[in-house]
């Protein structure tokens, strides 16, 4: 049995909590991550999962054996890079990260990865929920906004503001808001789950918020389509400033009620809480809070 080979198995079945999301990682058939289970544990003379129909649990003794399984795996990637005689990351860089923040900012950073690092190998995973990098299975997890308890390490890259928008022709055909009651008269977009109870938080000049009533129109689960429909007229909405920098630039978009400020979102990178940081961990955060720090606009 090749041991380590074994151990990235049941690493990843422990970090995705099932034997078929494991198996999708890795490239692998839910059979053949269940039989390397089931030998390691054979192996090992001991049970390190208890599994059912419907969940997976660790036992204690399996508990231990991921954290020094994750040790052993970390020493083995080093122990090549000091074999090789330099300094190039090797292996599978996980990343988890928002739409707006993947699409738009992440491609040339990750492209720099490459550069610097060719024999690095990326796996970009995109989503918009707060995801704990541990029971997730990423080695870096970039989020947006407040965050839930976890066993990571949370480190600050940004901020990522946001702007109250609308097309031209949609301000020439219904009028341009001047105060934050005129809002209640257009068609509102937004992203699901945002501004819920049609209050939308403006902070004024003076660091006062005010909490504006909007008509909610639409709601869309990614902002590409907002994007769009604010483009083609449809109404007023909020987009991040990454998004949307561009449009703002070229007059395609407006920004509405320039006196107000529209609340952002702190971004932070979130790692594994492990001693000492894995090598390819601790030089893609250098290099994000190098790119994305100068990347996402200042906070307001």
């Amino acid at each position: 049995m090749d041991l380590l080979v074994a151990m990235r198995v049941y690493v990843r079945v422990v970090e995705r909590g099932s034997m078929s999301a494991a198996a999708r990682d890795l490239g692998m058939g839910q059979p053949a991550v269940s039989e390397r289970i089931d030998r390691l544990e054979q192996y090992l003379g001991t049970r390190l999962l208890l599994r059912n129909t419907r969940k997976l649990s660790v036992t204690d003794i399996g508990a231990a054996f991921y954290e020094r399984s994750k040790q052993v795996l970390e020493s083995a990637e080093d122990a090549l890079t000091v074999a090789d005689g330099d300094q190039s990351l090797r292996g599978t860089l996980r990343i988890a990260a928002p739409h707006g923040i993947g699409e738009v900012l992440l491609p040339p950073i990750l492209l720099q990865m490459r550069k610097r690092h060719p024999l690095l190998k990326i796996d970009l995973i995109l989503n918009d929920r707060i995801v704990d990098p541990v029971t997730e299975g990423v080695d870096i997890s970039l989020r947006l906004g407040d965050l839930s308890e976890g066993s990571f390490i949370a480190r600050k890259l940004g901020h990522v503001g946001r702007v109250l928008v609308a097309s031209p022709d949609y301000l020439d055909a219904y009028g341009t808001p001047t105060r934050p009651d005129d809002l209640t008269a257009h068609p509102f977009l937004r992203v699901s789950g945002l501004f819920n109870g049609g209050r939308l938080p403006l902070i004024d000049t003076n660091g006062r918020t005010e909490l504006a009533a909007v008509d909610i129109a639409v709601s869309t689960s990614h902002w590409r389509p907002l994007h769009r429909l604010l483009l083609d007229g449809a109404g007023v909405g909020i987009l991040q400033e990454l998004v949307c920098a561009e449009d703002l630039a070229n007059g395609n978009l407006i920004r509405l009620l320039p006196k107000f400020t529209v609340p952002g979102f702190d971004l932070h990178a979130l790692y594994p809480a492990v001693r000492p940081i894995p090598p390819r961990i601790r030089v893609v955060l250098s290099l994000l809070e190098e790119q994305l720090g100068t990347a996402s606009p200042p906070e307001s």
